[in-house]
């Protein structure tokens, strides 16, 4: 097991040098497009972090949520300009054209009710006037059956609702993002502490049975393809705010866009910690959701010098 604070920038040195950059003679497009599809009508800001901090490295993000949640973020069109609000109806449109989907940020979990028969997207999306449970079920199977070529990082609600074997489906590796309670329900063990002996195995053979990357997210992170596994440190309890996680996931789903999954995960984790330990010794704890996402950038321009 690999071992990397996020105050030793020697160690993610490598990684970093596997990272897409853009080049000087790159185009519009060119340089990572994201969708993200989450929200629901009780988590607005979750799936805005997302794209918001998205918005920062790739050309473009689309944006596909609830129409609460669009109302939302077109009110934020002066401060979100590198995105794109997209119709529900049209979500299969962006899912093809772009590089990858984030999905799950702020979408409701809770108790499945029973569907009769396969649903079409118009189907689908009419479950969410009456069971947003439901409808992040069979987004999510459509998603992920329809789809199996495309790059997923999979996160939150999804992670909470999902069947685990639709993972089967997917020709290529998605990235899950989970909290210690999210592994513990997608692994059926019972994980009461965050023990990385204890977790990092269950980690390896969960990625190893169902051809994913995972991040699981603790006070030290834990990053595994099933042959290599990373802990990174770092970070403080002003990380414990709601929207870190929406934040981290976006961050990865950015960097998945044009670079490996395991390498997109770890700077991922490395650079929020990094942020935070700055932030730390700027303001204490006291810092939301907003600073991270203006820390970021800078913190990666430091480690890019």
């Amino acid at each position: 097991m690999n071992i990397i604070n996020s105050s030793d920038i020697a160690a993610i040195t490598p990684f970093f040098q596997r990272l897409h950059f853009p080049s000087s003679d790159s185009h519009k497009g060119q340089n990572g497009k994201l969708l993200v599809v989450g929200g629901s009508s009780l988590f607005h800001s979750a799936s805005i972090w997302a794209a918001e901090i998205a918005s920062h490295f790739v050309d473009m993000v689309h944006y596909c949520s609830t129409k609460e949640n669009a109302e939302v973020m077109l009110s934020l069109k002066k401060k979100f300009q590198n995105g794109m609000v997209i119709r529900q109806e049209d979500l299969s449109i962006y899912v093809n054209e772009d590089d990858v989907v984030l999905v799950g940020p702020g979408m409701m979990r809770g108790e499945l009710k029973p569907v009769l028969h396969n649903l079409n997207l118009p189907e689908i999306l009419q479950l969410q006037k009456n069971s947003e449970s439901n409808f992040t079920y069979y987004l999510s199977q459509y998603l992920l059956s329809s789809f199996p070529d495309k790059k997923f990082v999979l996160d939150a609600g999804v992670l909470q609702m999902m069947d685990k074997k639709w993972l089967l489906e997917l020709n290529t590796k998605p990235i899950l993002t989970p909290h210690i309670k999210e592994f513990s329900q997608l692994s059926g063990v019972t994980l009461s502490k965050s023990n990385i002996e204890t977790i990092a195995p269950l980690m390896i053979t969960f990625t190893k049975q169902y051809n994913c990357i995972l991040m699981v997210k603790m006070i030290d992170d834990i990053v595994t393809d099933g042959e290599n596994t990373y802990v990174i440190k770092g970070g403080n309890a002003g990380l414990t705010k709601g929207g870190t996680g929406d934040i981290l996931a976006g961050l990865t789903a950015s960097f998945f866009t044009h670079s490996d999954p395991l390498t997109s995960a770890i700077i991922s984790s490395f650079v929020l910690k990094a942020s935070a330990d700055q932030l730390y010794r700027e303001q204490n704890t006291w810092y939301n959701n907003d600073d991270i996402i203006d820390m970021i950038p800078r913190i990666l321009t430091q480690i890019y010098k």
